[in-house]
């Protein structure tokens, strides 16, 4: 008895982790028909790095890995990969593979810039952003279904931030009218990191301090505002991070006239000048319209007067003179 004590504790010192030994025994009490079975060491699980940071314009790549519980399988499957939020986020990219195929079909790539680069039937998921933009920053989820059981599919639940940065880009800049006739301008500008604003211009120095304006940190876009314009020349907003920085000006002129009545006398004169002009215009289509629709006739010659003389009068004669007449 002692001696088949033994030789079990021998067997289980061998044994590797997650598995158990059962034993037949017969009538005498020796050991036999000796069975390993191995306890199911994987199960759903995904790999995913915390972050990923890329410049705008570039691609970025997203590595995703998983395990499951089954030793093979060659069913169908898909490949999904979400934006924003887990489960319930909008797909931006999908793929389905036939059974037995390696080749996973793309359904969805949205906008056409996602590709998957890993296998799935080798648990490699990893998909290839490209050019990217300040709006693909956020965060990315993967999830593999296989047919079948309800329980046969995985999603990544914290996912992987994806940090997209880029230099300073002035998106607008623009003067509005301000209270009491002056002035104000506004300049807005994005990035990654969030670029700081800096005015300069007439009597404001070199790298005067912005007032934020309407806007202010949404998103990747930063505004400010020059509240009062006070003195005629060119106002530049300059934007900047780490990455890099740009700028924009803006200039200003306003008329000075010593009244009114000067001022107003350009635009009236000019109106003048314009409708002088259209009157003579109209004027000289008026006059073509009527030589077309009176046109003149060639000069015909005129009836020249007969000469007469002393001697045609003398033979003109009185048709009926009287018979009886009296000369003196």
């Amino acid at each position: 008895m002692d001696r088949s004590i033994g030789l079990l504790v021998c067997l289980v010192g061998i044994l590797p982790m997650g598995a158990f030994v059962r034993t037949k025994r017969d009538t005498t009490g020796n050991l036999l028909n000796t069975e390993v079975h191995s306890v199911p060491a994987q199960r759903w699980s995904m790999q995913v790095p915390a972050e990923v940071s890329a410049a705008a314009g570039e691609a970025a790549v997203l590595p995703c890995t998983f395990t499951h519980p089954h030793r093979h399988y060659d069913g169908p499957l898909t490949a999904i990969w979400r934006a924003g939020e887990a489960y319930a986020g909008p797909q931006v990219f999908r793929c389905e593979a036939a059974r037995g195929s390696e080749l996973c079909q793309t359904a969805l790539s949205l906008h056409g810039r996602f590709r998957l680069l890993g296998n799935p039937r080798r648990n490699d998921l990893s998909l290839r952003v490209e050019h990217l933009a300040l709006a693909d920053d956020g965060r990315y989820f993967c999830r593999v279904e296989f047919a079948g059981d309800v329980h046969d599919r995985y999603e990544s639940r914290h996912g992987i931030r994806l940090r997209v940065t880029a230099a300073p880009r002035i998106v607008n800049l623009s003067v509005l009218p301000g209270p009491t006739h002056a002035f104000r301008a506004l300049c807005t500008a994005e990035g990654e990191p969030l670029p700081a604003l800096d005015w300069s211009g007439p009597a404001l120095g070199n790298g005067s301090a912005a007032v934020p304006g309407p806007g202010q940190g949404h998103g990747h876009q930063v505004t400010a505002e020059l509240s009062a314009l006070a003195h005629d020349g060119r106002y530049t907003c300059t934007a900047s991070n780490s990455l890099g920085r740009a700028e924009a000006s803006v200039y200003l002129f306003r008329f000075h006239g010593a009244s009114a009545a000067p001022a107003l006398a350009l635009p009236l004169c000019a109106l003048g000048l314009k409708a002088l002009l259209l009157l003579g215009v109209l004027a000289a289509r008026a006059a073509a319209r009527r030589r077309l629709e009176h046109p003149v006739a060639p000069d015909t010659p005129r009836p020249q007067a007969q000469e007469s003389n002393y001697e045609n009068l003398s033979q003109m004669r009185p048709r009926n003179l009287p018979a009886a007449m009296c000369v003196p």
